[in-house]
C-alpha cells in the first residue's frame, strides 16, 4: 500500500510540480485519504492520495481481490481567488473513500454526490468523472495490479446532474463543449439545457 502511493505522490509531483499544501481525513472504518493541493497561475488543482491504495471491487463480486482491480485517484481543478474553493479537501476525501464505503467502482462517466456544496457557496455538490489521461498520465504497477488512472472531476450543477442522467455523460459534455462553458469557473451557472 505505501509503495504504490509513494509512487502515485512521484507521479503527481512529476505532473503537476509540488504541492504547496496538504491535509488527510480518515473516516470510521476506512484508510486515510489526503489532498494535495498544486497552484499553477490562477488554476488551483486538488487530488487525492489514498483511494489508488486497494484496487476497487465490483460489488457484486464475492470476495475483493487485494492484487487485480481498478485503481484511481481523483483531480479537480478550478480557478483560484474565486470561491473559498480549499474548503473541498473534505467533500474530496468522501469522493475518494467511496470505493472503501460504498464498494462501487468509480470510473469515467460516473457522477458523485456528496449531498452538500463542494465549497461555501458554490453551485454544484456532485462531480461527474471524466475521462483519465490528460493531465496526469495513467500509472503503470507491477505486472499483476492494473495501472493508476488519475480522474477529473468536472462540478455539475443539480439540473446538470438530472439532465446527465436523462441524456448520459456524452451528451452533456457536448454541452458544455457547444456553449463554451468554463468548467473550471468555481462559481459559473448551470449551462442551457433547453
Amino acid at each position: 500500500m505505501g509503495e504504490v502511493l509513494a509512487l502515485v505522490e512521484a507521479r503527481l509531483r512529476t505532473a503537476l510540480g509540488e504541492p504547496d499544501a496538504r491535509a488527510a481525513v480518515t473516516f470510521l472504518g476506512t484508510d486515510r485519504i489526503e489532498v494535495l493541493r498544486f497552484v499553477d497561475g490562477d488554476v488551483v488543482r486538488y487530488a487525492t492520495l489514498g483511494m489508488s491504495a486497494h484496487p476497487m471491487t465490483d460489488p457484486t463480486s464475492a470476495l475483493a481481490d487485494p492484487v487485480k482491480g481498478p485503481r484511481a485517484e481523483l483531480v479537480l481543478s478550478v480557478r483560484g481567488g474565486l470561491a473559498d474553493t480549499d474548503k473541498v479537501l473534505r467533500p474530496l476525501a468522501v469522493l475518494a473513500s467511496t470505493p472503501q464505503v460504498e464498494g462501487v467502482v468509480v470510473a469515467a462517466g460516473a457522477s458523485l454526490d456528496v449531498g452538500e456544496p463542494l465549497w461555501p457557496g458554490a453551485p454544484f455538490s456532485s462531480v461527474l468523472v471524466a475521462e483519465p489521461g490528460g493531465l496526469v498520465e495513467d500509472l503503470e504497477l507491477d505486472e499483476l495490479m492494473d495501472p493508476v488512472r488519475f480522474l477529473p472531476l468536472l462540478p455539475m450543477t443539480s439540473n446538470e446532474a438530472a439532465w446527465k442522467r436523462v441524456h448520459g455523460a456524452e451528451a452533456l459534455q457536448e454541452r458544455w463543449l457547444t456553449n463554451g462553458t468554463d468548467l473550471r469557473d468555481p462559481l459559473r451557472r448551470s449551462v442551457s439545457l433547453d
